[in-house]
C-alpha cells in the first residue's frame, strides 16, 4: 500500500444548540433545547501518499482541525471511511497510536512540572521504545533541534519556541511514520521556525517520513510542501500542486516603486492611462506599486514611462504572492487550475 492517509466521503456534524430569548424561553429550554445539525468536514475525500508532505490549509473555521481530530483517532466519524497507516484510528488504537506522531501548536503533551528528559522517559516507556532506538534516534532529534541545554528544565520555565522545539522532539520518539502538525510554528520567532523547517525536511528525507501539516503560516508551506489541500467550510476546493497555484493564478507581477520626490497617486496613474495597469499607495511607506500582467514588454513600457517622469529611489519587481493568491480564492472562489 503506498497510501499513508486514504479518506473516503468523510464527515463530521456538530450539534449547534440555541436558547430561547426571555425567562418563558428560558424555563422552556431546561426541557427541550433547540439545535440545528452543522457539518464541520462535508463529505471530503483525499489521500496521501507515504513520503509526502502535504499542506491543509483554511480558514479559521474551514474544518483543518476537526479532520485531524478524526485522522488522529480523537474524534469519530459521522460518516466516511478513513484509513491510516493501513488502519482505522477508532478501532485499532492501541495499535495506531505507535504508528503516528502528533503536534498540537496549542496543546502540550509534556509534563508542566517535569523536566523536558523525564517526560521523554515516560513517552518512551508508553511507546515501549527500546534504550538502543531511543539512543540511535533521539541523539539524533536532540541534536538537530538544539535542545540538549533545555532536558534538564521543567517545562514551565521554557519559552514558547523552546518547548514548540522539545514538543516536536517528544512527537518523533518512537520515529513514527507518519507526523501529524496542528499550527506547530504559532507564535514562533523566524530563528526557530527556520530551524524546524530544517529539521522537518531533514527527518522526510532520511526516514521517508509523511507529514501532513496545517498552517496559517504559507512560508511554512511554500518552505515544505509542494501539495496542498484547501478546505473551505469543510469543503476540499483544491487538491494539487503548490507551483500549479502559483503558475496559474498568480500570473500578475507587482512593480514596487519609490521615489526622490514627494509623489502623488493620481499623477502616477495619469502616467499610464490606457494601459492595463491597477495602482496602489502605501502612504506610510511612500511605496507605489503598479499591479500588471505577467508581459516583458508591458513591464517595460510602465517603468520606462515612469522613469521618464521620476527620479526613482528604488525599484522592486515581486510575483504575486501565495498568501495574495490564497486570499483571492477564498474571496472570488477561482480555484479552477489547469
Amino acid at each position: 500500500m503506498n497510501n499513508a492517509i486514504e479518506v473516503q466521503k468523510l464527515r463530521k456534524e456538530f450539534k449547534a444548540y440555541s436558547s430561547r430569548s426571555g425567562l418563558t424561553g428560558a424555563f422552556r429550554d431546561l426541557f427541550t433545547r433547540n439545535y440545528k445539525i452543522a457539518p464541520a468536514v462535508n463529505d471530503i475525500s483525499f489521500s496521501v501518499k507515504k513520503g509526502e508532505m502535504v499542506g491543509y490549509i483554511g480558514e479559521n473555521g474551514a474544518g483543518k482541525s476537526t479532520t485531524i481530530k478524526m485522522l488522529t483517532g480523537i474524534l469519530t466519524p459521522t460518516s466516511g471511511q478513513i484509513s491510516v497507516n493501513g488502519m482505522n484510528p477508532h478501532k485499532e488504537r492501541e495499535k495506531f497510536v505507535q504508528t503516528i506522531g502528533v503536534v498540537f501548536g496549542q496543546r502540550s503533551q509534556l509534563w508542566w512540572d517535569i523536566a523536558v528528559q523525564e517526560s521523554f522517559r515516560l513517552l518512551k516507556k508508553v511507546y515501549k521504545v527500546s534504550d538502543q532506538q531511543y539512543d540511535e534516534h533521539m541523539n539524533h532529534v536532540i541534536k538537530t533541534l538544539d535542545i540538549e541545554p533545555l532536558l534538564d528544565k521543567p517545562v514551565r520555565k521554557l519559552s514558547l519556541g523552546q518547548r514548540m522545539r522539545c514538543e516536536l522532539a517528544a512527537a518523533l520518539i518512537h520515529n513514527p511514520p507518519l507526523l501529524f502538525l496542528d499550527e506547530p510554528t504559532i507564535g514562533l520567532d523566524v530563528l526557530v521556525k527556520l530551524k524546524i523547517r530544517e529539521f522537518l525536511k531533514e527527518i522526510n528525507e532520511k526516514y521517508n517520513t509523511t507529514i501532513l501539516l496545517t498552517t496559517h503560516d504559507l512560508s511554512d508551506i511554500e518552505a515544505l510542501c509542494e501539495r496542498v489541500i484547501m478546505l473551505d467550510e469543510g469543503k476540499v476546493i483544491y487538491d494539487g500542486a503548490l507551483k500549479n497555484l502559483k503558475e496559474t493564478l498568480g500570473e500578475g507581477k507587482q512593480l514596487q516603486f519609490q521615489f526622490l520626490e514627494k509623489v502623488d497617486l493620481i499623477t502616477v496613474k495619469h502616467l499610464t492611462n490606457g494601459m492595463p495597469v491597477k495602482w496602489e499607495w502605501d502612504e506610510k511607506e511612500q511605496i507605489f506599486t503598479a499591479n500588471i500582467e505577467d508581459s516583458d514588454e508591458l513591464i517595460s513600457q510602465v517603468i520606462a514611462q515612469v522613469a521618464a517622469a521620476y527620479k526613482i529611489k528604488d525599484i522592486k519587481i515581486n510575483e504575486t504572492s501565495t498568501e495574495e493568491i490564497i486570499r483571492n480564492i477564498y474571496e472570488k472562489g477561482a480555484v479552477e487550475v489547469g
